[in-house]
Formats: structure tokens, sequence, C-alpha cells
């Protein structure tokens, strides 16, 4: 697909929508729908596009709207399986990071980590070192370190001293969401699939035999959209994460009294706080002093995050998902326990953020060991030609595509030589080009490596479109003004939380939701020359998003 096709499938979603209507007089039916439009749903719409079928992949919100903007930003190897004797899941998600930092580097970046040994607390150094030396062992380089007291305490001066023994230092790797699945939905589409957000799966369509053949889609970009499209495809794949049981449930034609869920919603909650509240440069893991769960406090975009909790959530619907009080205190107390006279209180929280991970539970009712004990596997099954996945994690989302599309082939009746299309197993998800804008050589080492991992073969495009002062930072962010421009132009922006809160993470980094005079008055301008909204849309945007900001990132009343 060339770049003026590709670019106007994002700039225009009508012309996107197009195709859909002509596909549904006609019934012809594609290869393949994936509905949802997270990690999981654009990997899978990668690695299919990629081999020659035929893809559109619908999401009901945005697109990273559930968890895949939601999660701890970690593209980690899952050092605790090491513990529990799970060697090969460790394996598999330590070679898939060195895959990611490799090919998408910018967007992906290592990132140390320490865990503070204290005298008569778990985990002695011994043993976690131990268990560093295997992850090492398995990602086949040394990144891990033993730091002494005297010698940590000097480059970390806010620790707690009191009975502390030393550090243990490991790598693993950290990212922007939201971005990863903007960037692996731009690699789809370039390969001919298409993408469309504010799309919901109403119902599934079903022939005389009931096999799934399609579902039918609501236009939810608008509150009074009522259209729908009858999209018929050959197999119908369902990477809805946490709400992967109800199309499965519709898919077997069974009831809610006699389908067996298969999926534990658990919600885990983050607060973000000044770099200059809590000045760290690398990521701290530890043991909460409660219930001694592993908990983090990480830099990420010059802040500092606090995180994360897992509880079970209950009961899941199509809404927007918040911290409540006691996961603030719950936070709060981890971080303050592990920092002397930081005192780190609701006044410093810049924002905070909720999302829902799809566990899938080893118990019948989902009670028999916490949510924390459970399995981060992904799981695949098929019923009646309906292809649903959930599970696993962000770090592993191209195993999970190519064992999702093992299923479908099967559905196709194709064998795997028909859909390879010259790709192997160990082909690159992340297209590599360098740009060749003359704009990009004025811009500083830093900012050039973090914009070509984040746009990979879209940087040309958004330097082509940016203003002379959009290759200022906004503030103290790492984002620039382009980026913002080209989001509204290109990126299929329906609400101004789409701009603010995935496309770019500055609802979640500076005060007020971003919504600051300064700041606000240079979005209208951006969101009036790119999406052509007026007064009276801007202020409708602006009210639904103070709304949705209070409520849902930032802090519940007290």
């Amino acid at each position: 697909m060339n770049q003026a096709n590709q670019h106007d499938q994002y700039k225009q979603r009508q012309q996107a929508l197009a195709p859909l209507s002509r596909r549904s007089s006609q019934v012809v039916p594609w290869d393949m729908l994936i509905i949802g439009g997270g990690i999981t749903g654009a990997g899978i719409a990668r690695e299919a596009a990629r081999r020659g079928l035929a893809v559109l992949l619908i999401e009901q919100k945005d697109f990273a709207w559930g968890t895949s903007s939601r999660s701890s930003k970690m593209v980690h190897g899952g050092l605790r399986y090491i513990a529990s004797g799970d060697y090969k899941t460790t394996l598999l998600s330590v070679r898939e990071r060195e895959r990611m930092l490799s090919e998408a580097n910018g967007l992906v970046n290592e990132m140390h980590y320490v865990m503070p040994h204290y005298k008569g607390k778990f985990p002695p150094p011994w043993i976690f070192n131990t268990l560093l030396r295997v992850y090492d062992g398995l990602a086949g380089k040394r990144y891990s370190k033993y730091f002494k007291k005297d010698a940590f305490l000097q480059l970390n001066p806010h620790i707690k001293q009191d009975k502390f023994l030393g550090a243990s230092q490991f790598s693993d790797a950290v990212t922007d969401d939201s971005r990863l699945v903007m960037r692996v939905l731009d690699e789809a589409i370039h390969d001919g699939a298409q993408a469309i957000n504010y799309l919901k799966a109403e119902s599934l369509i079903t022939n005389e035999q009931g096999l799934v053949v399609g579902a039918t889609l609501l236009d939810t970009s608008a509150e009074d959209s009522n259209h729908t499209y009858d999209v018929h495809a050959k197999v119908v794949v369902s990477a809805t994460g946490a709400w992967a049981d109800t199309l499965r449930m519709q898919a077997s034609k069974q009831t809610e009294q006699t389908f067996h869920k298969q999926i534990r919603p658990s919600r885990g909650s983050h607060l973000v706080v000044s770099q200059e509240r809590l000045p760290i440069k690398q990521a701290y893991t530890f043991l909460h002093p409660v219930d001694k769960r592993a908990v983090f406090v990480f830099p990420w975009e010059n802040r500092t995050v606090l995180g994360t909790t897992d509880l079970d959530h209950l009961p899941l619907d199509d809404n927007e998902v918040g911290i409540t009080n006691e996961e603030v205190d719950y936070l709060l107390a981890a971080t303050n326990n592990l920092f002397d006279n930081v005192d780190i209180s609701r006044k410093d929280v810049i924002s905070s953020w909720a999302g829902v991970r799809p566990l899938i539970s080893d118990g019948g009712d989902g009670k028999r060991v916490s949510p924390s004990k459970e399995k981060r596997d992904h799981s695949v099954w098929l019923d009646n030609n309906l292809v649903t996945v959930s599970g696993g994690k962000l770090t592993t989302f191209r195993l999970i595509a190519l064992d999702v599309l093992k299923v479908c082939q099967k559905v196709l009746e194709l064998d795997e030589s028909a859909t390879q299309n010259n790709v192997s197993y160990s082909s690159q998800v992340f297209s590599n080009q360098p740009p060749t804008n003359p704009k990009f050589s004025t811009l500083t080492p830093l900012l050039q490596q973090r914009l070509q991992g984040f746009y990979g073969l879209q940087l040309d495009a958004l330097l082509e479109l940016a203003h002379d002062d959009d290759l200022a930072y906004v503030t103290d962010s790492n984002t620039i003004w382009a980026e913002i421009r080209f989001a509204a132009h290109y990126e299929q922006v329906i609400h101004l939380d789409d701009l603010l809160l995935r496309r770019t993470r500055l609802g979640l980094i500076l005060p007020h939701g971003a919504m600051t005079p300064l700041i606000s008055a240079r979005l209208k301008q951006i969101c009036q020359q790119e999406l052509g909204w007026d007064q009276q849309k801007w202020q409708q945007e602006v009210e639904r998003y103070t709304q949705l900001w209070q409520r849902y990132y930032h802090l519940p009343a007290a």
C-alpha cells in the first residue's frame, strides 16, 4: 500500500468506512475480521496482513482504549516466573524483550531496576542474585550487578537506610504502551490492513450451520450515531481482552447461567508524581509492607510513577476505570515506606490511571488464589469458527499473534505455506528506514531516536506536516507539538481524550490534564486546523474531557 493511501485511511475515517458499506451490500467477505484494537489485536493484524490476508480490525472505543494504554508500561521478561520454575515463559519473554529493544529502539528502551535488601526481610541478596544470574543467562547478556550499602546510598540518598544491606540491579525495558499499539497498527496498515476505531461488534452473524461468519458493527463515534454495518469474514477473531467472554458466549449459543467464564478481570492502578518530588533515575521494585506483593516506583516521561495494585474488578462493563481511595492509600504507603522523608501525599499526585487485565483463571470461580498469583499465560479458544484470544503479556504480543494465526489457518482451511508470503517466524515486526525530510537533521539525537521509535515509516509524514514552531517541546514533557498535529491529522482522533490520553500522554503528565490556559489555547488551534472543530465543538470536547479526566484520571473524592 502506498504512503498516500495509508495516510488517507487515518485522516479520513469516512474513507475507511466506505469499503464496509460496499462489502456489506455485496456480501464480499474479508479474510479476517479482528474485534479489539489493543496490542493483541494490532499484533494479529500485523502478522495476518503481511501474509497477504485481507484484514479489517475494529475497536468499539479508541485504539488502545482498554488495557493497552493502562499497563505499567513495562516490557519485561517475567523474572518472577523463574522462582515458580516456569523457565519457558521467561525465556520466550526475554527473547521478545531483546527483539523489541533492537527493532523499536526509542519506543522500547532499556531501564535499570533495583531491588533494595534489608536485614531480616525477603528476599535476601543471595537468593535474588541467583535468580538474576539465571535471568541474564536466558537473555545471553550480563545486565545484573550488586551494589554494596555505601556505594548505593551515594547514588540513592532518599532510600530508607535503617537495616539497609545493599541493592541488586537488573535490566528490563519500558515503553509507551499506547504508542506501541499505534506503531504496530501502522505496520499492519502499510501491508494492506484496515483499522477503524469507534466501531462496536453489536452481535455476531452466523450461517445455517451456526458457524460465525461475520458481525454487525455499530458506529459509536457520536452519541446520536446509529449506523450499522453487516461485515462478513472467513474468520472472526475476538481480541477483546478482559471482555472476551461476551462474544464467546454468543458464539457458543449458551446463556449467562450455563456458560463457563474463563476470564478473571483484575484492576491495576497507578499514580503519577513529579520528578522534583521523587527524583529517581531507575526503577525500584520491592515488596509492599502490608501484603508482600511486588510493587514498583519508576521514571516515565519525565515523571515518577507508583504502581501497581492487583484487585478483582467486577462487575465489568464498557465504562472507564478509575483508581479507588484504598488503592491511592496502598500505593502512597508503599512509596513512603521505601523512601525516607519524602512524605508523598495526595496533593503531590499529578494524575492516575487504572486498567483491567484479563487473567485466565485457574479456579472455577476465580477465588482460589489472589489475582497476583494467577498465571499470565494467554489462551486461544475456537467456538463455532469464532477464534478468541485473551490473557498474556504486552511483551509477548507477537507470539500470541502467531498462535492465533495457527488456529485461524484451520478455519480458513489453508496450509501454512499458503499464508507465508515470504514471512518467517523470525521476521521483524517493525520496519526501519531512515527519514528523508531535512527537518530530521535539525533535531537532537535523543529526539531523533524517540521519533524514529514512535513513528517508524510515518516519521517523514509527521515532519512534512509540522509547522516551524511545532518542533519545540510541550513545556517539560518529551512530546513535541508536531506529534499532536500529526495525530490530529492522520490518526483517527475522534475525541480530545484520544489526543491527550492515548496518541500523546500529556493528559497524564501535565497538571490539570494539560488543560492549562497556554497549552489549551494552542491545542485548540491545532484541533481547529487539523480536525475542523469550531468553537462549539471545541467547548463540547473540553467539557467532556475535563469531566472524564477529573473522575477517572485524577483522584477520587477523599
